[in-house]
């Protein structure tokens, strides 16, 4: 059996989630981060010796995954990973509802912890101006830049890769990325103590996986528009769910397309890796939130979130945000999360199914602890077993991936 002994493994094995934790984490300074058009941000080993270190692979999401249950009721441990809490609800401020995705949770908690709790800034994602199709790692400090960068970005980000800047800062900090960043920063923070002692809060967003660059290109050119002209690109927020739209030319102009349409389109442009996430539901954060799809009816009704509350430290900070008036939320239930998430929950039950025709094919998997994938994996039914075994094989040998790929 061929398996991962080096972060240069991670990456030509297609497994890399493109976190930014190894460029943080290398002692020497010898990583630096590529975004390569058809893949996402991958790690460059500058150094000779760097491919071959071991130091990173601990905390790389790409090679391993741990979910370390919290204390409490673990509701629906199974499907979504355990909760101390389930809420459905929205930002209060309907600015931040109507912008946001999905209610605008995350951006009010966010918000609250800058006004509320002292934190001194939120380090996330935001769209690059000087390339607006692709991301950059941002650290927002007032309600303006929040509002500025709200909503989701459907490329390539690496947030990891600033996390120097809350190591440094002189208050608590806010972290915002996907479950595969939030679960590179708990792991992380075990081995940083002054990382771990400025991280205010964690969070984390449902995520069904990240297109490469070439996604959102292709889609652009399917509008008949150039990256050159480009000024804007916005995927989702200004409505539930909110359009997929880009501003270009001089002067500016607009065209969309709807949701349904564009992440259509994008989805096919996901990794391998995002196919084989154990934790679409952001279990290895304090809080993870996503949109609350029961409850949609495509009638131009606000955006409403299902939130997860994973940790006491994300109870406590929730609770004071509500009394703050910065979320209205009610009690929701598992059933509920099953239901709006529909996908993600079929993701995770066949995923062991999926790993084991990597096994019989050979080819090397990330290791996932503590995920229960073989308990979610008997309840689909034998013939979707097989279906599932059958297709992972079938798309490693079309996507020619039963070999190492160098990827520059």
């Amino acid at each position: 059996m061929r398996k991962i002994k080096s972060l240069q493994d991670v990456v030509e094995w297609d497994l890399c989630t493109g976190c930014g934790a190894c460029f943080y984490a290398c002692t020497k300074g010898s990583v630096s981060l590529v975004n390569i058009e058809n893949k996402g941000i991958r790690p460059r080993f500058d150094n000779g010796d760097c491919g071959s270190c071991t130091q990173c692979l601990s905390i790389c999401p790409g090679y391993t995954v741990d979910s370390k249950p919290v204390s409490g009721n673990n509701h629906g441990e199974l499907e979504f990973g355990p909760a101390l809490e389930i809420w459905e609800g929205f930002a209060s401020d309907p600015e931040i509802r109507f912008k946001a995705s999905s209610g605008g949770a995350l951006s009010a908690i966010a918000l609250y912890c800058l006004e509320r709790e002292n934190m001194e800034f939120v380090l996330h994602t935001g769209m690059d101006e000087q390339q607006p199709w692709t991301n950059k790692t941002c650290q927002s400090r007032n309600r303006r830049e929040l509002m500025e960068r709200s909503g989701s970005r459907y490329a390539p980000a690496s947030p990891c890769d600033g996390l120097e800047a809350i190591e440094k800062s002189s208050r608590s900090c806010v972290f915002i990325g996907k479950p595969c960043d939030a679960a590179a920063v708990m792991a992380v923070r075990e081995q940083r103590p002054a990382l771990s002692e400025k991280l205010g809060l964690v969070l984390t967003f449902f995520c069904a996986g990240t297109p490469s660059t070439r996604g959102t290109l292709d889609l652009m050119n399917s509008l008949q528009i150039l990256p050159q002209t480009t000024s804007s690109v916005r995927y989702r927020g200004e409505g539930w769910p909110g359009r997929f739209r880009v501003e270009h030319g001089d002067p500016p102009e607009e065209k969309s397309l709807s949701y349904m349409e564009s992440w259509g389109k994008l989805s096919s442009y996901r990794s391998l890796r995002c196919h084989l996430c154990p934790d679409g539901t952001g279990s290895v954060a304090d809080i993870s939130c996503g949109d609350a799809w029961h409850e949609f009816q495509n009638s131009g009704a606000p955006g409403l979130s299902i939130i997860l509350v994973r940790s006491k430290r994300g109870q406590e900070i929730l609770h004071r945000a509500v009394a703050a008036n910065y979320l209205t939320l009610r009690p929701s239930t598992p059933a509920a999360v099953i239901a709006a998430q529909p996908n993600l929950v079929g993701r995770r039950r066949e995923l062991f199914g999926r790993l084991l025709a990597m096994w019989l094919l050979l080819v090397p998997s990330p290791k996932f602890k503590g995920f229960s994938l073989f308990q979610s994996w008997m309840r689909i039914p034998f013939v979707r077993k097989i279906e599932t075994i059958l297709g992972t094989m079938r798309r490693l040998v079309f996507r020619r991936l039963l070999m190492r790929r160098p990827v520059y």
